[in-house]
């Protein structure tokens, strides 16, 4: 094929039509009608030899061809982008730009205090908006109306770009009365305790939880699951900052990021425990989206919360070394 013969221009409408997923959205998204939309969609099936979206139960439906087109018609945009956007640097003493940050309550309670106050060094009439995973969705990421997304993610688009700002382990956080804490810790003793169940790490409006599905209750009762076991939970909470509050009653105990643990460690009234058990580790990232990746304020943005996130690993390293390589006893481990 002779590229110069192809209206590039079907590129700009084949990506917006894959996001909006509906020509009449995409022909606004663009500023056309939506006849034009019709007709770039017509001769994009031409183009590319396929229907590329398809009417089905939930809607227009991408095709397999059309999916694997979206990320690379992604970066070829992205490239264009860069080429032709004038190269300002970030004025950060005069910029009055807000910036808009998706973080669960975790990243937000360990991280985002001292993001902020960076910001309010080095670009003093900046705002900072933070959302909940609730509030948003990964087609906010994708079309930049979010600045960036900080969480642990199972999933997420391949035309994202990301990057890992720690490695997490789990601690346990309990009450310095606790009765647990009367006998030595053991898996045995942990499962015979009361528990708090605490996660909310996915994008959307959150619903109720059924104690019996082990597979979504996350990490640590998957843990427990592979080895046949199951702990008794009394509450379930979608916030950190409840649970660790809730952990300060007499005979609960909540288990939790080992950051999260951490901020307690001035609480007199608190202890924080290795669990007697394995427990997988997960990775906060942060993740935004191509149409960002080349913008001067936004690698501003991220280099300030890389270098903060590296600044609390550093400071937090002494502390929660006792929880990367945990050293589980045959005892901890007993099949009562």
């Amino acid at each position: 094929m002779d590229i110069s013969r192809v209206d590039l221009n079907l590129l700009v409408y084949l990506d917006v039509l894959l996001r909006e997923r509906n020509v009449t959205k995409a022909a606004n998204h663009l500023g056309i009608t939506q006849p034009a939309m019709s007709n770039g969609l017509r001769r994009l099936r031409d183009l590319f030899g396929d229907p590329i979206l398809v009417r089905t139960s939930e809607g227009m439906t991408a095709t397999e061809r059309a999916r694997e087109l979206q990320p690379l018609v992604r970066g070829i945009l992205s490239d264009i982008e860069q080429a032709v956007q004038e190269k300002t640097p970030f004025a950060a003493q005069e910029s009055q730009r807000v910036f808009r940050i998706m973080a669960s309550d975790y990243a937000e309670s360990c991280l985002m205090p001292r993001v902020l106050r960076r910001i309010r060094q080095e670009a003093p009439h900046v705002t900072l908006d933070v959302l909940t995973p609730s509030d948003v969705s990964f087609l906010d990421v994708e079309q930049g109306r979010l600045d960036m997304a900080i969480n642990r993610f199972d999933k997420i688009p391949q035309s994202f770009h990301q990057k890992t700002l720690w490695t997490e382990y789990f601690a346990c956080l309990m009450n310095a009365r606790n009765p647990v804490l009367s006998e030595p810790f053991t898996l045995d003793t942990y499962l015979d305790a009361s528990h708090i169940w605490v996660s909310k790490t996915g994008f959307g409006v959150g619903v109720g939880v059924n104690p019996k599905d082990v597979q979504r209750l996350g990490w640590v009762d998957e843990a427990l699951g592979r080895m046949g076991r199951k702990r008794q939970i009394s509450v379930f909470t979608r916030h950190y900052q409840v649970a660790m509050l809730l952990a300060e009653q007499h005979d609960l105990i909540a288990t939790l990021p080992s950051r999260a643990a951490w901020l307690q460690k001035e609480n007199a009234n608190l202890v924080v425990k290795v669990p007697p058990f394995e427990i997988p580790p997960f990775e906060l990232k942060m993740a935004w989206s191509p149409l960002l990746q080349h913008n001067s304020d936004h690698q501003w943005l991220r280099k300030l919360i890389a270098e903060v996130a590296e600044e609390v690993d550093e400071e937090f390293a002494p502390f929660g070394a006792q929880f990367e390589s945990p050293q589980v006893s045959l005892g901890q481990q007993s099949d009562r």
